[in-house]
């Protein structure tokens, strides 16, 4: 895989006769037909994304893009810059100290950070494929060349694509970065074209005082940059950052490698609109996990079709969320597994009409 062209014509569609098998397995299953909701509809979207109806618990992982941004220069944030780099670290320590490393612990979910733009020196034991330390700032030019981006998104979609080779069955994705869900609410706004007003929230606890300057800062990005809405990596280089785009890579080599990719929260979000962009098929390889908190999560998952499967009124980022969601495929597959069949136990329900 050379080229993007290259990445994208690899990202296959679903199988339809595996999902049509575990169609008729799931509705074969010991209850009533459709009883167990989405979990039924998950489990035939496993079966169409790995291309068999046998399906089987694997290994899981939580890729963490961490970069900085130089928009944090325009005052859109309060947390310092510096606390990127430090919880970066922190995910290194131990088993990992920070939200996304306690939840996927719970989860038995492996923690992959990656720096792609940090603004400091190399942390040991923080995979190194930083572009810049720090991209541009948004509100006064382009967060990155167009070269940046391409070569970043095929860099962290053959990494992605690594991780599946060395046995990871389900990929998730998480950011780490101050200041990034402005450069993710201008990206959001492009892509559906919905005002900034509409989709710019307070990230981490941004004063509620001083929205409106946040607001004005992703509409001057737009008006500064002018991203083309028909072209995501336009949108990327121009008003997104390195984080997004390691996100956004993370889904397109997820698709092409074959495996599910679960969605973290609004940053993923913004990154889903542009990966299904660049390459419509992606959009059947996404499980969305959990309805961020963050405002414009409604605009940009009514765009997209998605339908979470939890709202616990979360915004932490990191890929918290897809760490929650992970034993949600699991259950599905156990259904899938364990449950007994109608024809074994002499049972005939009646079926919907």
């Amino acid at each position: 895989m050379q080229t993007l062209e290259q990445l994208t014509q690899s990202i296959q569609p679903l199988d339809q006769s595996a999902m049509q098998q575990a169609k008729a397995r799931v509705d074969g299953l010991l209850k009533p037909i459709g009883s167990l909701g989405r979990l039924e509809m998950l489990a035939i979207q496993m079966a169409g994304i790995y291309r068999s109806p046998a399906l089987e618990i694997g290994r899981k992982e939580i890729i963490v893009m961490a970069a900085d941004h130089g928009v944090f220069d325009e005052g859109i944030a309060i947390t310092p810059k510096e606390v990127t780099a430090i919880q970066a670290f922190n995910m290194t320590k131990g088993r990992g100290v920070t939200g996304v490393c306690a939840l996927a612990y719970a989860a038995g979910v492996a923690v992959n950070i990656v720096d792609v733009g940090i603004d400091c020196d190399p942390i040991p034991g923080v995979l190194d494929m930083k572009v810049a330390r720090g991209c541009g700032n948004i509100a006064k030019t382009a967060a990155m060349s167009q070269e940046q981006c391409e070569s970043l998104l095929l860099a962290t979609a053959r990494l992605a694509m690594q991780r599946v080779q060395d046995g990871i069955s389900v990929l998730g994705v998480g950011e780490l970065g101050i200041g990034n869900t402005t450069p993710a609410a201008a990206m959001v706004s492009v892509l559906t074209g919905a005002k900034p007003e509409q989709v710019v929230g307070l990230g981490a606890n941004f004063p509620s005082d001083k929205i409106q300057h946040k607001i004005a800062i992703v509409e001057q990005a737009i008006s500064v940059n002018r991203p083309n809405p028909q072209d995501g990596i336009d949108v990327l280089a121009k008003v997104g950052g390195f984080d997004l785009v390691g996100m956004t890579g993370t889904m397109l080599g997820g698709a092409a490698a074959g495996v599910p990719v679960v969605l973290d929260g609004f940053l993923s979000y913004a990154c889903a609109l542009v990966a299904c962009k660049i390459c419509p098929a992606v959009w059947h390889y996404l499980i969305p996990s959990h309805l961020s908190a963050e405002k414009g999560s409604q605009v940009a998952l009514a765009h997209m079709d998605l339908k979470p499967f939890l709202q616990l009124d979360m915004r932490l980022g990191e890929g918290s969320g897809a760490a929650i969601a992970m034993p949600i495929l699991d259950a599905a597959i156990t259904m899938y597994n364990r449950m007994g069949l109608l024809k074994d136990a002499a049972l005939e329900l009646p079926t919907p009409k």
